[in-house]
């Protein structure tokens, strides 16, 4: 049994979520279809970014990030999950520490990709 004061809850500290969309050039109208049907069905619920056709950041292939509340983790996830099309996606809070929520908090969709997280350190 675990103790009750050894647990942190830690859900007051996440702001939020991101989902990194990984692609290349042979995958991205795949991206490009993903992106549509989020914006599609989640229009009100996600911010969509930029196009990052290198790698920028500690992510070490091309992507455009998805944000959303933590409200909305359980059914963007679920979403994720089945409508990916095979891609690679990181999904991870917004805590405001850029390396725990990138390494230590990571889910990963597909192939876990080695981030650089030097560029966070």
């Amino acid at each position: 049994m675990i103790a009750q004061d050894s647990i942190t809850l830690t859900d007051g500290k996440i702001q939020g979520f991101h989902a990194h969309i990984y692609y290349d050039a042979q995958t991205k109208e795949k991206a490009a279809k993903l992106r549509e049907s989020l914006d599609h069905n989640f229009q009100k619920d996600v911010q969509l970014g930029r196009w990052h056709d290198r790698p920028t950041g500690p992510h070490p292939c091309w992507s455009y990030q998805v944000s959303f509340s933590r409200e909305l983790l359980g059914k963007i996830l679920s979403w994720l999950m089945l409508n990916r099309q095979g891609l690679t996606i990181l999904v991870h809070p917004v805590t405001g520490d850029d390396l725990i929520d990138h390494s230590d908090y990571a889910l990963w969709l597909g192939k876990q990709e080695t981030l650089n997280l030097d560029v966070l350190r």
